[in-house]
């Protein structure tokens, strides 16, 4: 792999820089921009009068201990009209939008890395987790030297997650250098010499792989937590199965049970499934074909699994790709299957969990009794008294912080794929701010969309369809003295 160590002179700085040539020159560009904050489009990068072009390094000569000298302005310096015209919405492009409305930040795409951006801006929706990267005290990372692969991903979405607080578009150059040196297999290239299209369940399933080493769980202040789990990501996003197996053809052989850990739900579609919650519980009961010692010889079991531990976060991905011999693809099923705004875990649950549950339910009852009443009392509330912090009830269990107490859950984000193969086509994110107020993160475009948008993402044809799904705890809000609780 050709890489050379040179200086880039921009004014009176000097910077030192590593240089892939396998890479394309615009990623070595962005590069740049890490540094000195010159948009790769207002550069011109010279070495002995000769101009970097973007399409390639042939008219380049470069080698260690050059100096290449950088022109261009960072986008500040440039003088600006000294009078603000009005702007109107219907005039502004997807980045003015999403300042005048206060949008979170967009992704550059690096070429291919839709996959990247959209899982980062989906996980980005759970708090806890947000707020564990801003503690997190791993090392500072600009290269995986003296780090573990896990402390380098962790510590580089937590820097990730830093920028994107503070500004409208980021360029994830330096995380992805990071996942391409803990995952080698999401720097793969095409005969362009451009980065290959990856599975963004894939991805998100390695991230998590990888918060789960290198997050440590969270404390309950001033109380206990009977269950003990090392990581936030078991806390938060990890549920149990009670998994039994019973023969079918041996009617004397005992059943078996055990337990399974899962960090997310799979939903299979088939020609009968057309909405979510079948297509989780298909997956429930299955037959499987094991050895049997009774019998002595391999037999048909069926597999039941009921959840015995609900996360705070319930990950669900839709089986939509499966493997096409003829052109050797991960074919895509675009078969419509609907999802719910709000989902209820509560029968695909142990009766003992059900049980632990009715707590909880039974006050989201009470609200709903109230609601109209609630209601009457929102609407006459002053502005002073609207501004004042909600406050709500636990939705954990009180042993079990980061458990889901209700089995309510209220969809927070989808990651969606558009086209016909996982390794192809274009994935987006589209996350919950608050209510019914939704925003598409499509890489560095970010602009808001409503219910109904989100909705027409179950599928059924070549545009956008839902693949992995994002729900959070439905929550109860504490009013204080006589009135009554609220939900979100």
């Amino acid at each position: 792999m050709p890489v050379y160590k040179v200086k880039v002179k921009w004014g009176k700085d000097v910077f030192p820089v590593e240089v892939n040539t396998d890479d394309s020159p615009m990623l070595f560009k962005v590069q740049i921009f890490t540094l000195t904050g010159v948009l790769p489009e207002r550069q011109k990068v010279m070495i002995k009068g000769v101009t970097l072009k973007d399409d390639g390094w042939s008219n380049f000569n470069i080698k260690d201990n050059a100096t290449l000298l950088l022109m261009g302005s960072k986008e500040e310096d440039v003088p600006k009209e000294p009078a603000e015209k009005t702007v109107f919405v219907e005039d502004m492009n997807e980045s003015e939008l999403a300042t005048a409305f206060d949008l979170p930040c967009g992704l550059k795409n690096l070429g291919n890395t839709c996959y990247m951006n959209a899982t980062v801006q989906c996980l980005r929706t759970v708090p806890e987790l947000k707020e564990s990267l801003q503690t997190y005290q791993g090392v500072e990372v600009s290269s995986v030297d003296g780090a573990s692969l896990s402390q380098a991903v962790t510590g580089s979405l937590r820097d990730l997650h830093f920028l994107m607080d503070k500004e409208s578009t980021v360029l994830p150059v330096r995380f992805l250098h990071i996942l391409h040196v803990a995952f080698p297999r999401f720097a793969d290239k095409n005969e362009h010499d451009s980065y290959t299209q990856q599975d963004a369940n894939e991805f998100w399933t390695e991230l998590v792989r990888m918060l789960q080493q290198g997050l440590p769980a969270k404390q309950i202040e001033g109380g206990s937590n009977k269950e003990q789990y090392k990581s936030l990501i078991d806390q938060y996003f990890g549920g149990t199965f009670d998994v039994e197996l019973k023969c079918d053809e041996a009617e004397d052989e005992a059943p078996t049970k055990g337990k399974e850990q899962f960090l997310q739900l799979s939903c299979f579609i088939s020609q009968d499934v057309r909405y979510m919650h079948s297509g989780l519980k298909s997956k429930m009961q299955e037959k499987i074909t094991k050895k049997s010692l009774t019998l002595d010889r391999n037999a048909v079991y069926t597999k039941t699994s009921k959840i015995s531990r609900l996360p705070a976060y319930l990950t669900i991905q839709f089986v939509r790709f499966f493997y096409k011999e003829k052109g050797a693809i991960n074919a895509k099923i675009l078969k419509d299957v609907k999802f719910p705004m709000d989902f209820d875990a509560f029968d695909l649950c142990t009766p003992e969990l059900q049980e632990k549950l009715s707590a909880a339910r039974s006050k989201f009852k009470e609200w709903e009794d109230a609601q109209v009443g609630v209601v009457k009392k929102v609407e006459n509330k002053g502005d002073e008294e609207k501004k004042i912090e909600k406050k709500y009830e636990p939705y954990w269990f009180e042993d079990d912080l980061g458990s889901n107490n209700s089995g309510y859950y209220t969809l927070q984000a989808v990651l969606t794929h558009k086209g016909r193969s996982s390794s192809s086509g274009h994935y987006v994110g589209w996350i919950r701010m608050s209510g019914d107020k939704w925003v598409k993160c499509d890489d560095d475009e970010v602009s808001p969309v409503t219910t109904d948008d989100i909705l027409r993402l179950s599928g059924g044809g070549d545009w956008h369809c839902a693949y992995v799904l994002l729900y959070g705890p439905k929550r109860l809000e504490l009013i204080e003295k006589d009135e009554k609780m609220t939900t979100e």
